[in-house]
């Protein structure tokens, strides 16, 4: 701390170490004073920190056990973690930094400390830590019962015609730094068709576009099972395909036209970027993409149908008749990944100029087809040293 002209000012390193003797459930007034700080500025304090709930009296404290806390440590951020957080915010580091020190995703560390920081923005890992145990307790009350102002809102806007994800959005919008006037569009949707009665009027249904008066269940009937459940995921494949020294090594996908109506096979070699397209005129279906991959692959020696790597669409659900009959394992990218498959992204890019998006591919002829390839793979590559694909392909041909 350091004197100034109208008494003493307290730096950053004071106010964490009260924070953390009120969370550990010192009162205010006692961890103030060890400080040599008036009722006044604990209070003030308090404040900014977030003023969570504490015993009431002057001997009150936090009222949140911090050991008591750290409750499923593994999935979420235990007191340690947050007190790196801390540690690593006071000395300038970035989210990535943090990350990497205490083995978490940078996306982790941002949401953290956009969540639990203080109303002034600062971060205080105990703050943090018993504010996170409270918001996570169960049963937890109902928000837009609790609130009547905000469920009025909720019910004027709807009556207006708005829908829930845009009174959230509005919300979010008019009330930044007021979490009590924001909800998301999931409570509203819960409050309309579950815990009606008492919160929201129950005709506000109908405004919904839908019209509908309960929801629509999406695990109706049988369980869905992923034809991908026993599939090879790109964590299986062998590292030699990474670096592209191994030829036989191909990337897949498709080139859809508007609404998915029709579309185009792509099959790209990593090492050569040789391009194959698969004709698809009637559907893309999983049995019609594995007959026309299969008969566009079945005549390349054995040691150019080393695997293939393709994204986890319903098109590729016949992948071990594939595997089967071109001996080539199957490889499926992680879930809305397509930079896993990044020779085939660049690739349909370069496609697009012969077919336009929002244009139907269904028209395009095996001829069409076969003269764009030609005409792609004949297109010098700056990767390749500005050969085509097509003569390196053929000097692994004469190789082979």
């Amino acid at each position: 701390m350091t004197t100034k002209k109208y008494g003493v000012r307290y730096g950053q390193g004071v106010r964490d170490a009260f924070v953390d003797l009120v969370c550990s459930g010192m009162s205010p007034h006692d961890a103030a004073a060890m400080f040599g700080a008036s009722d006044r500025i604990s209070f003030k304090w308090w404040l900014k920190s977030g003023a969570m709930e504490i015993k009431q009296g002057r001997d009150g404290g936090q009222i949140v056990d911090l050991v008591a806390a750290d409750f499923d440590a593994g999935r979420f951020l235990s007191l340690e973690e947050r007190i790196e957080i801390q540690a690593g915010l006071r000395q300038g580091w970035g989210h990535s930094r943090i990350a990497r020190v205490i083995g978490r995703d940078r996306t982790v560390i941002w949401r953290e400390i956009r969540r639990n920081s203080s109303p002034d923005r600062v971060y205080y890992a105990t703050r943090a830590h018993n504010w996170a145990h409270q918001q996570r307790r169960r049963p937890k009350g109902l928000k837009l019962a609790q609130n009547p102002v905000l469920a009025g809102f909720v019910e004027d806007a709807m009556d207006e015609g708005w829908s829930p994800k845009l009174i959230s959005r509005v919300l979010t919008e008019l009330f930044p730094d007021d979490g009590s006037m924001q909800l998301s569009h999931e409570t509203i949707y819960r409050a309309l068709y579950v815990q009606t009665r008492g919160i929201l009027r129950a005709d506000l249904a109908r405004q919904l576009s839908t019209k509908r008066q309960s929801r629509n269940p999406h695990n109706r009937g049988s369980r869905f099972v992923s034809p991908y459940k026993d599939a090879f995921t790109i964590s299986d494949r062998p590292a030699e395909v990474a670096d592209r020294a191994v030829p036989g090594h191909w990337e897949g996908d498709l080139i859809v036209g508007p609404n998915s109506a029709s579309a185009i096979g792509t099959l790209v070699e990593r090492s050569t970027r040789y391009t194959i397209l698969l004709h698809l005129p009637e559907n893309h279906t999983a049995d019609t993409v594995a007959t026309a991959m299969i008969a566009a692959m079945k005549d390349l020696p054995t040691e150019l149908r080393q695997s293939i790597t393709w994204d986890r669409g319903s098109e590729l659900a016949d992948y071990r008749r594939i595997t089967a009959e071109l001996e080539a394992p199957v490889f499926f990218c992680n879930p809305h990944s397509p930079w896993q498959r990044g020779t085939n992204e660049n690739t349909n890019r370069l496609l697009r100029h012969w077919f336009e998006k929002g244009s139907d591919l269904s028209g395009h002829t095996p001829a069409d087809l076969k003269r764009v390839q030609n005409m792609l793979n004949a297109r010098p590559r700056p990767t390749l040293d500005l050969q085509t694909p097509t003569y390196r392909l053929a000097r692994l041909l004469e190789t082979a």
